[in-house]
């Protein structure tokens, strides 16, 4: 039978709500005995801003130990650009969050940022990954700050502690729970949870939209690469057809001075790579902006200052995030009001 997955953010969530659960994963996670954890507390997820123009931080689970360590447990299922710089702003405006003003360093608490990654982070075996803050010779600075890192793409070695946390948040039916061995109770607590969880109606109609809005994602990125593999063989074509009429005119040009034959060479080869260039450049931008608007156009006509708007645009994020604004809205003001214009 189909099983609701943890890589569901809200089922992530619904699922370590349960103590038991957290207690045995951070035992194995960490290395520490599960009787020296008295009590793993659920902590308020957002992180308290100093400034209101600073970033809000939203953690997945917080978490904080007896000895008042505190952890976040993050899953993410698609890989993301800077990844390594938000996983430290997250970590370190974890750390910095208690100490207010004027109170002493000696408030300050150990801090461990525990990330579940469904893509590979790095190209070795390695699946669980500790980070600390070491010097060149590996002697450790301190231990307020660690990361965990846990890849769940990777084959597992069948020796890690975190061997049989990994077959469960990748299980997809029933079957893959059974073949998972229960090795004490916090692993067959979370193994019943699982089963639990997927009898559940209202968990259900959660999974069912993050089923959908998945698929949502992936339609627009197939059709965003289609029109993107369209507009670049046009710039592609019209490249070289601009980079040989400039390529043969400066060849003349300087084929008077240093003879036809060599100008007309060296004309070409100049004019045809300033050309691609300049026409891959300018003809994805224009291409990006022309599948905003025939997006749009599916609301009636676009308005013209709004066309000359997303014209303007030289940055492919900005385009891209048009795009996605454009797919999800329910009409052009709507559109106006995702992209603050």
């Amino acid at each position: 039978m189909e099983i609701v997955s943890l890589k569901c953010d809200y089922c992530f969530k619904e699922w370590f709500s349960n103590e038991t659960i957290r207690k045995y994963f951070i035992s194995d996670v960490l290395d520490i005995p599960v009787e020296n954890i008295r009590s793993v507390r659920l902590a308020n997820p957002f992180l308290r801003k100093r400034y209101r123009e600073q970033k809000q931080g939203i953690l997945d689970v917080l978490v904080e130990l007896n000895d008042d360590t505190k952890i976040n447990i993050e899953m993410q299922t698609k890989f993301m650009s800077c990844w390594d710089k938000r996983d430290l702003f997250y970590l370190a405006k974890m750390y910095t969050e208690d100490l207010k003003v004027g109170e002493r360093y000696s408030k300050l608490k150990r801090c461990v940022g525990i990330s579940i990654l469904d893509f590979n982070l790095t190209e070795d075996e390695s699946y669980h990954r500790v980070y600390r803050l070491r010097d060149e010779k590996g002697y450790e600075f301190t231990d307020l700050m660690e990361v965990h890192i846990i890849e769940l793409g990777k084959k597992l070695k069948g020796t890690e502690k975190v061997d049989d946390w990994i077959r469960l948040i990748n299980a997809k039916s029933t079957e893959d729970l059974n073949m998972i061995g229960a090795k004490n109770v916090g692993m067959k607590t979370a193994i019943e949870e699982v089963k639990r969880m997927s009898l559940s109606k209202k968990l259900r109609l959660h999974y069912e939209a993050y089923l959908k809005e998945k698929r949502d994602a992936w339609a627009i990125e197939d059709y965003e690469k289609q029109q993107r593999q369209k507009k670049m063989q046009e710039a592609i074509e019209q490249g070289l057809t601009e980079g040989c009429e400039q390529g043969l005119t400066e060849g003349r040009e300087q084929g008077l001075t240093e003879g036809r034959e060599q100008g007309l060479t060296e004309g070409r080869k100049q004019g045809l790579t300033e050309g691609r260039e300049q026409g891959f450049q300018e003809g994805e931008l224009r291409g990006r902006a022309e599948i905003v608007i025939e997006t749009l156009e599916r609301f009636g006509e676009v308005p013209h200052d709004l066309k000359e708007i997303i014209y303007e645009v030289k940055d492919i994020d900005t385009l891209r995030n048009y795009l996605r604004c454009a797919v999800k809205a329910q009409n052009i003001e709507d559109f106006r009001n995702k992209i603050g214009k």
